[in-house]
Formats: C-alpha cells, structure tokens, sequence
C-alpha cells in the first residue's frame, strides 16, 4: 500500500511536466523561441529557473550525502563559495549578458562570444559548442543516474530501467515545449525541492532527539563539527582542512561566471530592470535552500547513531534523503503522501538541471555546428525539428554513460561544474568588462581552460600535498592569464567591435 502511495504521487508529478511540455508546444515556431524562450521570463521564473536548473541531484543527494560522511567543512566552504558565487553572478553578469546578447541578438552562448568578437569563420562558435557537449553530457548523465538510484533504493526496480524511464519522460516535456516548458517546470521544482527539503529537516530532527541531540552527535564525531578540521568516516579521526584546501573549495563560486544554463536565463529575461528583483530571490533561495540540506545530513547523520537509520558509506550516504523520506511513510497515510512529494522533490532537482542542459547541449549541435559552423541552411520549422531530435540523440549518449550504478552524482557534477567555469567564465568576464579583449584571446583561454581541467584533475592533482586543488581554481586563472596575454599580443578588435561594447557598458553604467 505504502509503495503503491508514493508510486502514485510520483507518477502525478511526473504527468503534470509532461502537460506543461505539451502546453508549451505550440509557442516553440522558431530557434529563438525553443532555445530562448523568445526572452519572455519573468522576474520570479528567471529566478527560479536559474537557480532549479543551477541546484541539480547535488542540492539533495550530493551536499546532504557529503554532509553525512564528513561533517561541515567540506561541504560547508562549498556551500559559501555557490552562495557567493550566486550573488556576483547575478550583480555582475546577469545584467550586461542580458543586454549584450540582445543587442547582438545571440541565443546561445556560442553564438554570443561568436558576434561578441565578429569571429566570421566561427572558430569559437565551434570551440564553445565542443565544450558544451563534452561536459554537458556526462553532466545530464549524473541527474539521469539520481533518477535511476531513487527508484533502485526506494522500491528495487532495476537501476537501468528506472533511469531510462526518466530520461524518457525529461526528453518528451523538453522536445516539446523546448525553453519556456524548461524554466516553467524548473519553476514548479524548485518549490517542490524546497517543501522537501522542510519537511525532512524537520522529521529527522525530531527523530533524531531534537536539535540538541543532533549537534551533541556531530561534535562526538572527531573534526565533524568544525571548519577547519573534516572527519575520516573510515578511521573516525579529524583531520586538518587547511587554508589552501577552504580556498580552493570556495572556488565553486567561479563556475557560476561559465554555466550556459544559467547564463541562458540572464538572455532570457524580458525586462532587464526587474533582474535585481531576480537576484534577490534567487540570493535566498540559495542560502537557505543548501543550508538546510547540509543540516538534512548532519541530522541523518544522529539518525544513524540512534539506530534509526542503517550506517551509510560510500556513495550510498548520497541516498539519506531516500533512506529518511522512506522512513516517514511508515507512519500512515498522510505521512506516506508526504514522502512522494519528497522524493517526487529528489526528481525535481534532477530533472530541472537536465532538461536545461539537453537544451544548451542541443543548441550547440544543431545551432552552433550545423547552422552556424557548417552554414546548413534550414526553415525554422526545420530548425525546431532539428533541435528536438538533437536532445533525443543526446539524451541516448548520456543514458548509455549513465549506465554504472556505483557512479558519485557529487564526483560527476564537480567536474563539469570545473569545465564549465574554467573554459566559460573568463572568457565571459573579459567580454563584458574588457573591450580590448579579442577573438584570439577568448579561443585560447576558452581551450586553454578546458585542457587544463583534464590535466590538473587527472595528472597534477593525484600528486596530493599541495597539488590537491579542486581543478576549478588552476584552471580558471590559467584561462584569464591566457586570455588577458593573447588578447594584448595579438591585433587590437576593430572600430565596430569596441562601439558596440561601448554603447552597453555606457547604458548598463547610466542605468
């Protein structure tokens, strides 16, 4: 009875994407409106949006999972540096990439830094939709594993079969209603995301002995309960967090700058003005929304000390969530109907960061390589048609990399995470704040950013000491410093380029 409950529950939500999809379906008449949403967002859905699509499976399974294993310093300076990189990135991106890209009329990224510099032969068209694919895809394929691991754990369906079921369901709501389907269902989410998060906080405290029980469990634990010490789960000893470690840690925040799911909301936005509106909400949404999945793991942490919860380690400390929401609908009825819209919230951070993420993947295929590199002329009907079976293929690659149950969500997201902001982030800073930046600078930063992550992640930083940096951090200064020094080595941008910065940078200053 309890399963068939929260089955059920589920299986409304999941119904309820797939109408607002086909409600959308019929506004998508051209490229613009699949990819952009034809800049229709309001305050509130540009907000929320951005943010849902921001805060994938980590927000629910990665920071409380994290949290569990090695208390508050890991995940704690994490949390900071994504708080603080969310409000710098709205004060100072969201208002000039708006007005930047409308002037330029770009609606994706690449086409953005490709009419930013005039780059006629689209060489960073191509780079920027390479850089897309690669780490967009095994991205999506992390929310496609969250999916696939709720329903193994929660009712023991077959992890393949579960996470494809998904997939599919995520591919039919974004094919068809495209980018408003996208942020309006990322909308619907993140407010389920936060009603779950509530409502577990709550329950855990309160199985666990009350607030008090579960700080005296986390200061039991050696370096649990500090921030410049994190706790060793397998030989409950504290270990020191030291300066270098917080300071690389913090250095989530720079991937904000890079993030073309985000940025896209920014370019979306129908009334620039109201984007301090945006920045206001999605600022608290943010700050609270990973506080309390930090404190969910910390608590789920006392439920295990208190014999309510089985130990978790590993990767499976990312289903406390599951394991906590599972114990709730032991109660009774309501309580069961309570745990579906919880896991139903576990979804919902999950498929709001994917279907963000097939569009841009999407737009980088068919838009930015077929349209824009290879001059592959097509009606907008055709574009639509292209975009939407773009995602079909994609989504067919990121499931089949999806396809190993043992893979860590948190491990998957960090690294694309790490791609995104070191290839994307300078080069759109230095857009937007340095006119006598130029094409070559921008395609060697953006290349120099992308090479480096592999390299600092695989190469340096399994050197240890001082090496093992979070590859965000190497990575996104040495894609600056290139791109600052090609730009000032090589030819200055032409007359029409800097006019067109001027004119934003004077009208973002006056406003």
């Amino acid at each position: 009875m309890t399963t068939a409950i929260i089955m059920i529950v589920i299986i409304l939500y999941l119904g309820m994407m797939i109408a607002i999809g086909a409600h959308f379906t019929k506004t998508n008449n051209s490229a613009d409106d699949f990819y952009l949403g034809g800049r229709k967002l309001g305050p509130l859905v540009t907000a929320m949006s951005a943010e849902a699509s921001d805060m994938s499976s980590y927000l629910l399974m990665g920071l409380p999972g994290l949290a569990y294993l090695t208390g508050l310093a890991d995940v704690g300076w994490t949390a900071i540096g994504l708080a603080a990189g969310t409000y710098v990135n709205w004060l100072i991106v969201s208002r000039r990439v708006r007005r930047y890209s409308h002037q330029l009329d770009a609606i994706t990224i690449p086409d953005f830094f490709a009419k930013r510099y005039k780059d006629d032969k689209n060489l960073l068209t191509l780079l920027a939709a390479i850089v897309i694919f690669v780490f967009f895809v095994p991205y999506t394929a992390s929310g496609f594993a969250a999916c696939g691991k709720l329903f193994n754990s929660l009712f023991g369906v077959d992890y393949l079969k579960a996470m494809i079921i998904c997939a599919i369901i995520i591919v039919i709501y974004t094919t068809l209603g495209g980018f408003l389907a996208a942020s309006t269902t990322d909308l619907i989410q993140s407010i389920v995301m936060t009603i779950a998060l509530f409502i577990v906080i709550a329950y855990a405290c309160v199985q666990a002995g009350g607030i008090g029980d579960v700080i005296a469990n986390a200061k039991g634990l050696a370096g649990y309960f500090e921030f410049t010490h994190t706790h060793d789960p397998e030989a409950n000893q504290s270990l020191p967090y030291g300066a270098l470690t917080i300071v690389s840690t913090l250095a989530w925040g720079l991937g904000y700058f890079g993030m073309p799911h985000i940025l896209l909301r920014f370019m979306a936005t129908k009334e620039e003005q109201k984007l301090t509106v945006s920045r206001r909400i999605a600022t608290v949404w943010v700050v609270i929304s990973m506080g309390v999945a930090v404190l969910i793991g910390i608590a789920g942490r006392a439920m295990s000390a208190d014999g309510k919860l089985e130990v978790l380690t590993g990767n499976n400390s990312e289903t406390i969530l599951i394991k906590i929401s599972d114990l709730l609908s032991s109660h009774g009825v309501l309580p069961t109907i309570i745990a579906g819209i919880i896991l139903s919230g576990i979804l919902a951070a999950t498929m709001s960061t994917a279907d963000s993420q097939l569009l841009a993947a999407s737009s980088a295929v068919s838009q930015n390589i077929m349209v824009d590199f290879f001059k592959v002329k097509i009606s907008d009907k055709q574009a639509v048609l292209i975009a939407r079976g773009t995602v079909l293929v994609l989504s067919v690659i990121a499931v089949f990399l999806a396809k190993d149950p043992d893979s860590s969500v948190f491990k998957i997201v960090s690294f694309a995470w790490a791609g995104f902001g070191a290839a994307f982030g300078p080069a759109m800073l230095l857009a937007l704040y340095w006119k006598r930046s130029n094409k070559w600078g921008a395609l060697c930063g953006m290349l120099s950013g992308a090479v480096m992550i592999f390299v600092w992640k695989f190469a340096i930083r399994p050197l240890g000491g001082a090496w093992d940096i979070y590859e965000l951090l190497p990575a996104f200064i040495i894609a600056l410093v290139v791109n600052v020094v090609v730009s000032l080595i090589t030819a200055k941008p032409d007359d029409e380029i800097v006019e067109g910065f001027d004119e934003m940078a004077n009208i973002s200053s006056i406003e």
